[in-house]
């Protein structure tokens, strides 16, 4: 893309939207996230086991330095929700 195209000058002025809503979706799951681990007492490195995904990128991600895809996101919240439905069925 050359620098004067009409794209580059729009999104340097209005920056992407595509790109804020991930930003803020990724907040969001990662503030929650916190939250379940906290009234679970799991922490970060529980979850990356849970998850399968490496532990620094998961900490990177809860610090607000990393994002995941909407897709990735998703995944992760699913697997949250069946590791939570079969920690209760244990108890």
């Amino acid at each position: 893309m050359e620098e004067n195209d009409f794209v580059s000058i729009w999104l340097e002025e209005s920056g992407n939207p595509a790109i804020e809503e991930l930003t803020k979706v990724n907040g969001e799951v990662a503030d929650k996230t916190a939250k379940f681990l906290l009234e679970k007492g799991l922490t970060s490195v529980d979850l990356s086991a849970i998850l399968d995904i490496n532990h620094d990128e998961i900490a990177r991600w809860m610090n607000g330095r990393h994002a995941f895809s909407i897709k990735k996101l998703k995944e992760m919240t699913s697997m949250m929700a069946d590791h939570n439905m079969k920690q209760q069925d244990i108890l």
